[in-house]
């Protein structure tokens, strides 16, 4: 007798996801820590841009005692914000209903699209703990905050709110979230949560962030720019980067409207020229145009598809990505702890695989990174839309430009088809509307040809930069070896030559301050061009603080001006240091005026 056939069912997206927790972050311990943080960092500062509101985030991580699970803790996670609030009623649906954002599908350079991330972290929470996430929240509109526990119904991907009670809550406006989850908490290494913090601070100039790490005292990283970013108009999506079924399924969306109007509406690059172009290479009738998109058949959208395929279009505009800015790249990296030299390169707008792009790149030269630091591989932070990316680094996009690029050109070791070594950071972040990532995490950059060489631009940019100052590092350093191997002999072949003359001692003196002062380390002018240095180094001291606003401690003060200590390294009256180059020739035309 044959068996029956089982029957078929359907799963909401919330069983799929709570089925599937790692592909949204949650595949071991480590990363559950590290994505619920993220996940409510991401949200609280997109909140505050879209309010245009200067961010400032606090962050608590508390270890409640053992887990559940073996090889976990409890841990709990509090992350508040100043930013707008959320209505009451949009509490369950950001917190406990999957897809569900008011970011879907709009074409702007958001951290958050799918509205996918923060209710996961909510299930992991009721996986883990059987409890959701403790939300308080005010907007400016309403007298007392309110607090409730938000969970997610899985069965039907449907937000449910418990225990909820208004409350006096010390700010005009804000949200906190609470999660106690089972975690293993990583403090150091490009997976830790540290990385994750100070990569946050990096690429968000106008954060303020607070936080607090199991018994450690509160950390502040104030903000570094008081301007906060302006979020660039949503753009539509261009034809070309369109697969039928996209292009028929975003025709729903419009409603009963042409199909003209539509494909002028729905699309960016397409005009009124387009569909006389259409018309006259007969890939659509006038007909078919002035058709209700509603009464439009499959064979009809699949001509107008074609139709668009073969037509030539202007690329999308790039109008629509967020730059973080030359500027505030350099007022952050400095942020980042002793930097000796960095160099920062934020390309223009562009277009890859008809998407609009925008590339920016920062290396820094790090001092405090102990003995050992040549031989070591340099760090690479990516970003995307602002966001660190911390896993999965070796099929990203970003880490094959990295790689690609001939670091040995520019001065720095680099073992083959690998990063450079030394005691590096480079910085790469990439701005799109329409990013495009492996995996639902969002942790890997597809790796696109044309996204990969306009990477390896912006790096190669930012590498003749730093080129150029470890070439005149190693210039200085080779002419000042020379003239300590002068300094070394010189003496002696000059008690040599009284000697063999029988010169007298004044006459050995004046030979000895004659050779001083051709090296550059005659006592009064080393004195006197000390003086000038002081003066050059306060005015680029000035400039600096004019275009980062940030004012050199007496700790980095050294990183902060390394053309006052490269002028005034050794210029003492001990006889070290270094001649500029317009007394160097001076000096070179007297003693040849002397010879003849």
């Amino acid at each position: 007798m044959a068996k029956a056939i089982a029957a078929i069912t359907s799963a909401s997206s919330a069983e799929y996801f709570s089925k599937n927790l790692q592909q949204v972050g949650f595949s071991s311990y480590t990363k559950a820590i590290l994505t619920t943080i993220k996940e409510a960092v991401d949200n609280a500062l997109d909140a505050c841009e879209e309010a245009g509101i200067l961010p400032e985030v606090s962050v608590v991580v508390e270890r409640l005692g053992e887990a559940h699970a073996k090889g976990a803790d409890r841990i709990r996670i509090c992350v508040e914000d100043n930013g707008p609030g959320l209505p009451i009623d949009d509490v369950v649906k950001v917190f406990g209903e999957y897809l569900a954002s008011s970011k879907f599908g709009r074409g702007r350079c958001t951290r958050g699209q799918q509205g996918i991330g923060i209710s996961a972290v909510t299930t992991w929470a009721q996986l883990t703990n059987a409890r959701g996430v403790t939300v308080i929240t005010k907007t400016d509109k309403m007298r007392q905050a309110v607090k409730c526990i938000a969970e997610v119904d899985i069965k039907h991907n449907k937000g449910v709110m418990k225990d909820k009670e208004t409350i006096d809550w010390d700010r005009p406006h804000g949200l906190s979230c609470e999660f106690i989850i089972d975690a293993r908490l990583q403090l150091q290494g490009e997976g830790g949560l540290l990385a994750y913090l100070n990569g946050s601070t990096l690429v968000n100039p106008h954060l303020t962030l607070k936080y607090k790490i199991l018994d450690q005292d509160w950390v502040e990283v104030p903000r570094v720019s008081e301007e906060a970013p302006e979020i660039p108009d949503a753009t539509e999506p261009h034809p070309h980067t369109m697969k039928l079924g996209e292009f028929i399924a975003h025709s729903h969306l419009f409603g009963r409207v042409k199909v003209g109007a539509w494909l002028k509406k729905g699309f960016s690059r397409v005009s009124d020229g387009t569909l006389t172009e259409l018309i006259r290479e007969k890939f659509a009738s006038k007909g078919l145009l002035e058709k209700s998109v509603d009464a439009a058949t499959e064979e009809d959208f699949k001509k107008v598809f074609s139709g668009l395929q073969k037509a030539k279009l202007m690329a999308p505009s790039t109008k629509s990505v967020l730059s973080i800015g030359e500027a505030g790249l350099a007022k952050s990296v400095q942020r980042l702890g002793n930097v000796d030299f960095f160099s920062v390169v934020s390309r223009k707008p562009t277009i890859c695989d008809f998407k609009p792009v925008l590339v920016e790149v920062a290396i820094a030269r790090m001092t405090d990174r102990g003995a050992g630091a040549e031989e070591q591989t340099a760090t690479l932070l990516r970003f995307a839309n602002r966001v660190p990316l911390q896993f999965d680094k070796s099929a990203c996009a970003m880490t094959k430009a990295a790689e690609s690029v001939n670091w040995r050109t520019y001065g720095l070791n680099q073992p083959k088809d690998s990063l450079p070594l030394g005691p590096y950071i480079i910085a790469v972040s990439t701005v799109s509307p329409f990013i495009k990532f492996k995996n639902a995490s969002k942790e890997t950059v597809d790796a696109s040809d044309e996204l990969v060489e306009e990477l390896r631009r912006a790096l190669i940019q930012a590498g003749q930069k730093l080129s150029k100052h470890i070439r005149r590092e190693e210039k200085e350093a080779d002419l000042e070896e020379k003239r300590r191997h002068i300094e070394q002999f010189g003496p002696i072949l000059v008690d040599g030559c009284c000697r063999i003359v029988k010169a007298k001692k004044e006459r050995r003196q004046k030979a000895l301050e004659g050779l001083a002062k051709l090296l550059g380390r005659e006592a009064h002018l080393a004195e006197k061009e000390l003086k000038e240095a002081e003066v050059h180094a306060e005015a680029a001291l000035q400039e600096l603080q004019e275009v980062t606003g940030i004012l050199p401690s007496s700790e980095s003060e050294l990183a902060a001006k390394p053309a006052f200590a490269k002028a005034t390294a050794g210029k003492q009256l001990s006889l070290e240091g270094m001649e500029e180059k317009d007394e160097s020739k001076k000096f070179k035309k007297e003693a040849k005026s002397k010879g003849k």
